[in-house]
């Protein structure tokens, strides 16, 4: 018999259930992908709605896009003989600010969306809940677009766009998690979510790149053809999606490589003793209460949530809004992320038109640099994941790398100024610092929280926990662009300081979680804290310790 060729032997090594999960990853990437490559156009066009000429001596007429400026020159200032060559009604002296509320509409709609989105989501299939806001979310993203074509000046056109944009793609964070979070365990959570949560650097760097391919020319494509590229996705969704692993008949949680037992007997009684080892290392508090998996190292299982179903039928009811955040953990981390999504979001809405003032680039270029911040951005969250499954400390982990960042921040802005190389190697940086605590949460600590021990297995409640960290965090996305937009005319070096100031708050409450976390986990090695938070009366039934075979 011939040997099997090398690619089909790389084929089969892989069980069934491997490649489903491989599948699920990839998909999922893509589909939120696209939702931030459908965000990205609008700090692009920016510099290209507000514009202006100016008549050289030769009286021909140069186009350029903003005034060229720096530092702490006032942004709307124009020279003398500056002519608005802008796209009414951006072409005023007030035009940060009505770019800064198109930012606010978008982020707005999508913070007050995210709290019904999760609840929503969790009582329709994933798939479909999915593919209609995707396809609703091309819709509106090219419908921007079209106000180019018809010569459409209306502000509110744009503002009602935005604001539609913005409920709509609420459906798409909450049900990727939720179907992440059914196909993948907790092992290695952080190194899983970290590498897949590049999505969002990857979906910003193509929508850059395709929205300044006519940004100069015909900026109406710039929003049609992402637009149209998140519908393509999302029937893509409709097709191919598979919510849990049981419609296919796959474990619910990724299997032991067969490596582990099929090489005899001294090999299992290694892994008995690792596993012996293990289950008697003392237990972090930071992970005793954010990380518990399956009861199997938890002494005390006094109490856990209950959740009434509608029928009579042995089902496991969504969870509630109050009883969400009653999950040690959420609210911290929740208000960790407003701030810390601030500065993120900061950066997207407006760090292309930064790039153009300060460095003098036209609107191309300065999308094109803008997407470094995005690379630093994958690598950050990567290295949070990693360093947060090695430590078991996600809030610790996240303290860190925003204790970093803060610095970094002030020294960005006196450093950009000195040149673009100065510049690329603070995007990097910066990237890298700020993306990483905000991939950690709305991925790994959403999907812990959301899984967490006290709610007995009921995965019902991974989109409302998912929609309450990530909506939360949306009120400070909503509001960084729009005081960006306030504080920009006065001179940058204020916006700066807006974002260290939140870097700073977000700083304070991840320590606020880590905290948090290290008491009750001390009060549950005594039996007085549940898994759920709640405090044990006195008549409280203790279990007894359950002696582990050796």
């Amino acid at each position: 018999m011939a040997p099997l060729p090398p690619g089909i032997r790389f084929i089969v090594s892989f069980s069934r259930d491997q490649w489903y999960r491989a599948f699920i990853f990839i998909l999922t990437f893509l589909l939120y992908a696209s939702f931030h490559l459908s965000r990205k156009p609008i700090s692009i066009v920016k510099g290209e709605l507000h514009s202006y000429c100016t008549a050289s001596y030769e009286g021909e007429v140069g186009f350029h896009s903003q005034s060229p400026k720096a530092g702490d020159t006032p942004a709307q200032q124009l020279p003398d003989n500056g002519t608005d060559c802008g796209w009414a009604p951006f072409d005023q002296d007030n035009f940060q600010q009505l770019l800064g509320a198109l930012d606010y509409s978008f982020l707005c709609a999508y913070a007050v969306g995210m709290y019904l989105s999760g609840i929503i989501g969790e009582r329709l299939p994933i798939r479909y809940y999915l593919t209609f806001g995707m396809v609703a979310s091309g819709a509106f993203t090219a419908l921007f677009g079209v106000g180019y074509f018809y010569n459409i000046h209306s502000f509110g056109f744009y503002v009602v766009t935005q604001i539609v944009n913005g409920l709509v793609q609420t459906t798409g964070w909450p049900s990727v998690v939720t179907c992440l979070g059914n196909w993948f365990g907790k092992g290695r959570r952080g190194l899983i979510m970290g590498v897949w949560n590049s999505h969002t650097s990857v979906g910003n760097i193509l929508g850059s790149l395709i929205a300044g391919c006519w940004v100069s020319t015909c900026w109406g494509l710039s929003f049609i053809v992402p637009g149209a590229i998140v519908a393509a996705m999302g029937v893509v969704c409709f097709l191919f999606l598979i919510e849990h692993p049981k419609d296919v008949a796959c474990s619910s949680s990724p299997a032991m490589h067969p490596e582990s037992y099929e090489n005899g007997t001294h090999r299992f009684r290694l892994q008995k003793q690792a596993l012996t080892e293990e289950r008697n290392k003392p237990l972090d508090p930071e992970m005793q209460c954010l990380l518990l998996s399956d009861g199997k190292r938890s002494g005390h299982q006094n109490h856990v949530v209950i959740l009434p179903t509608d029928g009579g039928g042995g089902g496991i009811a969504a969870i509630s809004f109050v009883g969400a955040l009653k999950i040690p953990g959420v609210i911290e981390f929740s208000l960790c992320l407003l701030f810390a999504k601030l500065v993120s979001y900061t950066f997207l809405f407006w760090l292309p038109l930064y790039i153009t003032n300060v460095d003098r680039l036209d609107v191309k270029k300065a999308g094109e640099l803008s997407t470094l911040f995005d690379v630093g951005g994958i690598f950050g969250g990567i290295l949070a994941g990693v360093i947060s499954d090695r430590l078991e400390k996600r809030a610790s982990t996240c303290g860190l790398m925003l204790l970093l960042a803060a610095p970094t921040l002030y020294v960005f802005s006196a450093i950009s100024k000195m040149g673009l190389e100065a510049t690329i190697a603070m995007l990097l940086l910066s990237g890298a610092l700020v993306s990483g605590p905000y991939a950690l949460i709305t991925t790994a600590v959403s999907a812990d929280l959301g899984t967490h021990k006290s709610l007995k297995g009921n995965s019902h409640a991974l989109a409302t926990v998912t929609a309450i960290i990530d909506g939360t965090g949306s009120v400070g996305a909503a509001l960084g662009p729009l005081l960006a937009g306030l504080l920009s005319p006065s001179g940058w070096s204020n916006v700066f300081y807006m974002l260290v100031f939140a870097d700073a708050c977000a700083l304070v409450m991840s320590e606020a979680a880590a905290c948090g976390f290290q008491h009750v986990g001390k009060e549950a090695e005594r039996g007085l804290v549940c898994a759920s938070g709640g405090f044990l009366s006195p008549s409280a039934p203790k279990h007894p310790p359950v002696k582990r075979a050796e």
